[in-house]
Order: C-alpha cells, then sequence, then structure tokens
C-alpha cells in the first residue's frame, strides 16, 4: 500500500509567490500520485506563520478549491523553524512521511521523488541537498560555506548545503516530537534524531517572486542560534581563552618586574591597550554566557512554541 504524504510548507508573506508555486507543489503531489508511490490521501500542509499581507486568504481560497490543500495559521508570527515544527507536527499523526520545503519555489520539487524512492528501501529520513552554489554570488557562496563549516567547528552536526527540504518518515516524526526545546535549530536536531538517512541531490533556482526571508543578518542569526542551542562549546573555548590570559599575563607581570628592575618602563600606554583589551574580552565572555543564560530562562518557562489561531475548513 503506498504510504500518504504530507507536504508541509511554511509560508510568510508569500502573497507574491504562493499563486505561483502552490500549483507546482500540486502538479508534483499529483505526479506521485499517478506513479502510485503515495496515496491519494496524500495533501498539501500550508502554515501560515502569521503573516501580514493575504498569504492567510489564498490558502483559504486554494483549499476551499481542491481538497489536496490544507492549511493552518498560527495565532502570531513564530519564525521559520517554529512554524514549519508545527506544520509537522500537525501533520506527524495524519501520515506516514513528511516532505518539508520552502514556498519561494527554490527547491525543486521534481527531488521529491527520489526522496520516497529512498523511503521505499528503507531511509527514515532524506536530506534534499544542493548539488552546486554556481547560481550563488561569490559572496552569497563565501558566507554560506562559512555559515556550514562554523556549525560543524562548533560541533553541531549539520549536513552541508542542506536547508530545510527534506523527508521525514511517521517513525522520525515521533522521535523529533520527543524533543521539547524552544530554542529550534532543526538543521541540527533532525541528525540527532537517528535512524537511517540518505541524501538526494538537486540543482537549486532563483526565487519564482517575491523577496527573500532570508538576508545575512537573519542567516548569522541562525547559525548563532544553532551553535547555543546544541553546543556547548564556545562555554569550552572560554575557559580556555581565560587560561591562555591568564598565562600571558604572568609573563607580562614578569617581564613587567624585569624592566622595571632596569628602570626601562617609562610609559603608561601598555597598560591602557592592556586593560582596554582584557575588559573587551570579559564583555565578550559574558555577553555569550548571557546567551546560554537567556536561552536556558527560555527553556525552563516551557511556553508554547507556536498557538494555532485558525485551520482551513478541510483541516478541521
Amino acid at each position: 500500500m503506498a504510504p500518504t504524504l504530507y507536504i508541509v510548507i511554511p509560508c510568510y508573506n508569500e502573497e507574491a509567490v504562493l499563486p505561483v508555486t502552490a500549483p507546482l507543489f500540486l502538479q508534483q503531489l499529483t505526479a506521485l500520485q499517478q506513479a502510485d508511490l503515495v496515496s491519494d490521501s496524500s495533501r498539501i500542509l500550508l502554515v501560515d506563520d502569521g503573516s501580514r499581507d493575504r498569504t492567510w486568504e489564498i490558502i483559504s481560497a486554494l483549499a476551499a478549491e481542491n481538497c489536496a490543500y490544507t492549511g493552518i495559521s498560527l495565532s502570531r508570527n513564530r519564525g521559520h523553524q517554529n512554524a514549519l515544527l508545527a506544520g509537522l507536527m500537525e501533520a506527524k499523526d495524519r501520515c506516514d512521511i513528511t516532505i518539508s520545503i520552502d514556498c519561494d519555489g527554490q527547491d525543486d520539487p521534481a527531488a521529491m521523488e527520489q526522496m520516497v524512492h529512498a523511503y521505499l528501501d528503507g531511509c527514515e529520513v532524506v536530506y534534499g541537498v544542493r548539488r552546486s552554489r554556481k547560481s550563488d554570488t561569490v559572496f552569497k557562496r563565501g558566507t554560506a560555506r562559512g555559515f556550514y563549516r562554523l556549525l560543524r567547528g562548533m560541533g553541531v552536526d549539520v549536513v552541508y548545503d542542506h536547508a530545510d527540504y527534506r523527508l521525514l518518515s511517521a517513525k522520525a516524526l515521533q522521535a523529533l516530537a520527543e524533543f521539547q526545546e524552544v530554542n529550534l535549530f532543526l538543521r541540527g536536531m533532525i541528525p540527532l534524531v537517528g535512524f537511517k538517512s540518505t541524501s538526494v541531490y538537486y540543482d537549486r533556482h532563483q526565487r519564482l517572486a517575491g523577496k527573500t526571508h532570508y538576508p545575512l543578518r537573519k542567516m548569522l542569526h541562525l547559525a548563532f542560534d544553532g551553535i547555543t542551542s546544541l553546543s556547548t562549546k564556545p562555554l569550552r573555548m572560554i575557559s580556555t581563552l581565560g587560561v591562555v590570559l591568564a598565562l600571558l599575563s604572568l609573563l607580562g607581570i614578569v617581564w613587567a618586574l624585569i624592566a622595571g628592575w632596569f628602570g626601562q618602563v617609562d610609559s603608561w600606554v601598555y597598560l591602557a591597550a592592556a586593560v582596554c583589551l582584557l575588559g573587551s574580552i570579559q564583555l565578550i565572555c559574558l555577553g555569550v554566557i548571557g546567551e546560554y543564560v537567556g536561552k536556558l530562562y527560555l527553556e525552563v518557562k516551557h511556553r508554547p512554541r507556536w498557538i494555532i489561531g485558525a485551520r482551513t475548513e478541510n483541516e478541521e
């Protein structure tokens, strides 16, 4: 019997691109159904992340026109990762597999067929990985590579050139539901779930319409969230830095005593520079520690990660 597939698509202010990409997703779902790879009960689940434009109205209209579309709307904007997880958790008890994909049309929907085949061959997790970054600018290519290298260097287990285009089986979804942290970084959490996994490769396209919601600023914020949510390595680095600075300080004291004995210490500039350097390092260290304390504060409050404000009629 063919598995039931839910294609989970987070949407935020996507009124420009959603009317263009929604038919493409439906076309791919129909192709999978006609090939008997997924069941006729498969659906496209659109998650409105508290959009300020007409995104929810478009989702509601799509669901009213075709039962293959269904949707939920979060009560307020919670960010891409929370919206994606909300969709996955909404779908986990209704399907055998989910495929998450962004709404902008950059990820090739045709790769879904390879993902389903990999699942049928026994994989519980299938990562969609970009074949190359030739279409990116030199700056974008360099920052993206730096992003993944930084995460790997900080001890976060991520798949290179993989964003959030992936297949998860019902077993993997149930395991993911056990992760209760508020600070989400799904690219690092999914590998922690385990199970048999593989990757499929595809060519990434230009955004079909609208503007990107992931500029460099958000990419850096995502990287920092990933590091502090999944790794304690920065705290160890601070401890190591403290030991190194303590040793350098001892050497500096010895040098100052020797130089003072011979009367060669005649400037306060070195002292002022050292104080400024140590002060700035202390502030950086306090900032990193404060980030961890802040995340701990959010975790212990156990606030809901999202609240569903509305559902399309065929979702209720």
